[in-house]
């Protein structure tokens, strides 16, 4: 399961999933998690995947650029 983390509030990290967003314990969350990475379950708990969140961070800069070039 993937997600994408928008951000962190009180006792919890909020992960959009599927859609949807999930407030997750932050006992569930890989402590080097943070806002707007790309995060997969790996059973135990949520821990960035690093290529994926890359690749995320790329697609906005460049929709970003096509904004401002307008």
């Amino acid at each position: 399961m993937k997600g994408i983390v928008e951000g962190f509030e009180d006792n919890y990290c909020i992960i959009e999933v599927e859609g949807n967003s999930k407030n997750v314990p932050l006992n569930e969350v890989n402590s080097s998690v943070k806002t707007c990475d790309v995060v997969e379950w790996n059973g135990h708990e949520w821990v960035t995947n690093p290529e994926e969140t890359q690749i995320r961070i790329k697609e906005i800069k460049s929709l970003m650029k096509d904004v401002w070039e307008d």
